[in-house]
């Protein structure tokens, strides 16, 4: 039987050892605790018996390595396929990059009128004077603001416009 020693006792055979109820947590064994080396040397110098293969394992991979007409007609057009289809969507890609681009180019267009538009309205506003147009209506045209009895409100229903379709009655 080996021999133990636990750390502040004197050697024992194998077993449980305790002190203060408790188990010490190092053992040494005093014939040696090291894994054996083994001669490397004489292991690689060895013959090996070369392994038995199953016959159904070599058919196996006879079959994996045979290409038929068949499997190979599969390949081939599965491989056309696959290049139909990629260059489809190349095309598809190339004609969503020409439409973003030439939707691009008509923003650029739409903001430059839309900026030239701003400004000839702004422009128009500005070149009208409004009592220069009130003192011709009223001086060369006799025109006169209306009195209270020609007023007619008309009864607001959350539209932004009211439309006349016939005479209003007084």
């Amino acid at each position: 039987m080996a021999q133990i020693e636990v750390r502040g006792q004197r050697s024992r055979s194998a077993g449980e050892y305790e002190r203060d109820g408790r188990r010490n947590a190092y053992v040494r064994m005093t014939d040696g605790n090291t894994a054996r080396q083994l001669d490397v040397v004489t292991e690689l110098q060895k013959p090996r018996r070369p392994r038995e293969v199953n016959h159904a394992v070599k058919k196996n991979r006879d079959r994996a390595v045979y290409m038929n007409f068949g499997y190979v007609l599969f390949l081939t057009l599965s491989l056309l396929v696959a290049g139909y289809v990629l260059i489809g969507y190349i095309g598809l890609q190339s004609e969503i990059t020409a439409s973003v681009k030439r939707i691009a180019s008509m923003e650029s267009t739409l903001n430059s009128l839309k900026t030239a538009n701003d400004e000839e309205y702004s422009r128009i506003e500005s070149s009208v004077d409004l009592d220069e147009i009130r003192r011709i209506a009223i001086t060369e045209l006799g025109m006169v603001y209306p009195d209270e009895d020609q007023i007619v409100t008309v009864p607001d229903e959350g539209n932004d416009y009211v439309r006349q379709v016939t005479d209003i009655d007084k």
